[in-house]
């Protein structure tokens, strides 16, 4: 018989050795109170890292996000804000993703939302007898925070659960370094979603991509991806579509858009090299992590290898559907392989940390992909339509980043005032040459007409002049150049009884030229009052209060780019332009004053990026100085008239 101690020892071996099933976290005690979404985020330690410094010291934390489900209806989705405070950066977290599409280690100091990743959904206790593992998550969060001093445990300035038809009161504090609130459903909240419903509704937005799974085997799926334009002034061009591989996958083939790189190096050298070991990956197409996707030139689009997909291979460019419905679609096909442990059909899961851009487009803002009604397809023969496997919806919407500038600009000019108003100093950002040197807050310099056909760098001499000549302050050092790529000229022609008019042209000062592009004029007293547009395709835009919509004329819809001048050596760079003369009436707008400013925009819209306007408008002194000499001729001669009489 074995000793005491051998039998021990074996049996503490056999301990270590045995695998141990996870055990749920087991919520706090104050949960159960809560009947409807609980919620506690707790710190559990801070630490001074590297390096040094004697102000705004970095701190790493770690800290976790509990949320459990103690209602009577599963919580779909998941979405829950944390308020940092503290110039965070948070490395990882398990369990979740950001919302905005952020990839760690990323900024959250202004707060972020969480999403579920992989599981979203919450079940309840009813159904699921009481399983934590399947009502509740933990969020394990580390990071890096600024300046909270030694010893402190400093907590989010607030959290909540942000999903539909849910109110949260304010955190209660526990102790020094835990907050924790229930959240219950909003009685005034009317859904459109039964509670039985398996999937979430589909979301509107400014642009939605669609992840449809339409193919499906032990160890690859076939996903079709569609891009869908739904904003009447959202546009892209040349756009680039990036997301995050949370699962070790990769591109195998594809069909209607390419990687912006094809290196399978990654695949090679990593575990998917070591578990495909008999794959050629000379045919894969992409193994990073964050791919980027671009589409296809329109030469591509009945190539039997990598086109022939419905809406793909048009050079990125995805119009408004106020201009055409056709073009505001964009969509491509893909391979994708999996790794262990995900090896059965349906295990599929969709990538996250979605961003969309284009080359000078408006900014968007990606939510994660959320699991809808699987999308229905029209079969090519017409008996019957298809549904795909599973499909998920991400959202974009239109947004201005913090700090983020313009890329187009706008200047001012006017029949009764001989200087024009330029783009604003830094309208689209400084430059980054610091070597330069440059005002970045002096107003800039009015300008002679004809300056405004010269390159920034080209008009020093010619702003100078102008300055001399009619007597303007110049700073010193000069004022930066607005750093835009395209600029739009307002002038104000005509002012008459009956009406008046406008002259817009529109400069690209880049090298590329934009096809199909449009301009959208926002004015908020004269919109109302719009005619005609010569040059150009001009009309109100529907659903768009106090806008005019504008395009080039069919076989005239190309802005070309900038190009030398007739002798290089010489002159400078001569930027494509286009030009129209907009008339107005003034019978549905009583009262408007053009010289006081009245027929100026008060917004504008190059392909979808909104440009930055002057911040005052040309002067009417020498309008009204003409007027008031007038009147006071015909007054004179009224007068001598009358004293003749």
């Amino acid at each position: 018989m074995a000793p005491p101690s051998l039998l021990i020892s074996l049996l503490f071996i056999s301990l270590h050795l045995s695998p141990i099933s996870p055990q749920p976290t087991a919520p706090p005690p104050s949960s159960s109170t809560c009947n409807s979404i609980y919620i506690s985020y707790t710190i559990s330690s801070v630490q001074k890292i590297p390096p040094t410094l004697k102000s705004n010291q970095p701190y790493r934390f770690e800290s976790s996000l509990f949320v459990l489900n103690n209602g009577l209806d599963e919580l779909k989705s998941w979405r829950v804000f944390v308020g940092f405070k503290n110039d965070e950066v948070l490395v990882s977290a398990s369990n979740a993703v950001l919302s905005d599409g952020t990839s760690l280690p990323g900024k959250v100091g202004n707060g972020s939302v969480f999403v579920g990743y992989p599981n979203a959904d919450l079940k309840t206790g009813v159904e699921t007898a009481g399983d934590l593992s399947q009502m509740s998550v933990k969020v394990d969060l580390v990071g890096t925070e600024f300046g909270v001093g030694v010893g402190s445990f400093p907590l989010p300035g607030n959290v909540s659960l942000v999903n539909d038809g849910f109110v949260c009161p304010p955190a209660t504090i526990r102790g020094k370094n835990q907050m924790e609130l229930c959240c219950t459903k909003d009685p005034k909240f009317k859904s459109n979603v039964t509670v039985d419903e398996e999937f979430l509704p589909r979301q509107d937005g400014d642009l939605t991509i669609m992840y449809d799974v339409t193919k499906t085997y032990e160890s690859n799926y076939w996903a079709d991806v569609t891009i869908s334009n739904h904003n009447p002034l959202g546009r892209l061009d040349n756009w680039k579509l990036k997301w995050d591989w949370m699962r070790d996958e990769f591109i195998f083939a594809m069909k209607g858009a390419y990687p912006s790189i094809i290196d399978s190096s990654k695949c090679i050298f990593g575990k998917q090299g070591e578990y495909y070991k008999d794959m050629d990956f000379s045919t894969v197409l992409n193994c990073e992590r964050g791919p980027t996707i671009v589409d296809l030139p329109l030469t591509k689009t009945n190539d039997t290898a990598i086109g022939l997909v419905p809406f793909c291979c048009r050079n990125g460019t995805i119009l408004p559907p106020t201009m055409d419905p056709s073009k505001s679609i964009s969509a491509f096909k893909m391979q994708v392989f999996k790794m262990p442990p995900d090896l059965n059909r349906s295990q599929l899961s969709p990538p996250q940390n979605w961003k969309i851009s284009g080359r000078l487009n408006p900014d968007y803002e990606c939510g994660p992909p959320v699991r809808v009604s699987p999308s229905r397809f029209s079969d090519p023969g017409g008996l019957s339509d298809t549904t795909a496997v599973a499909s998920w919806q991400v959202v974009c919407n239109i947004t201005q980043a913090k700090g983020s500038s313009p890329r187009c600009c706008v200047s001012f000019s006017a029949y009764y005032n001989e200087s024009i108003i330029p783009c604003k100093t830094c309208a689209c950002g400084c430059p980054s040459n610091t070597a330069r040197t440059c005002s970045t807050s002096a107003p800039a310099l009015l300008l002679p007409s004809q300056a405004l056909l010269v390159p920034f760098e080209n008009r020093t001499k010619l702003s100078l002049a102008w300055a001399g000549l009619k007597h303007l302050p110049v700073s010193n050092p000069l004022p930066c150049g607005d750093n835009c790529g395209v600029s739009i000229n307002w002038h104000l022609l005509t002012d008459y009884r009956g009406g008046w008019s406008a002259r817009m042209t529109v400069f690209n000062w880049e090298d590329e030229a934009f096809v199909d592009w449009f301009a959208a004029i926002e004015m908020d007293k004269a919109a109302r009052g719009f005619k005609e547009v010569y040059s150009f395709n001009g009309s109100a835009l529907n659903g768009v209060d106090n806008t005019i919509f504008m395009e080039g004329l069919p076989g005239l819809n190309y802005l070309v780019g900038e190009t030398d001048a007739a002798k290089p050596d010489r002159d400078p760079r001569v930027p494509g332009k286009q030009q129209s003369v907009i008339s107005f009436t003034k019978k549905q707008t009583p009262g408007i004053d053009i010289p006081a400013g009245d027929g100026f925009p008060t917004k504008v819209f190059f392909n979808g990026e909104e440009c930055s306007l002057p911040r005052i408008l040309p002067s009417g002194d020498s309008y009204r100085l003409h007027s008031s000499v007038s009147m006071s001729f015909l007054l004179a001669i009224l007068i001598l008239i009358l004293i003749q009489q």
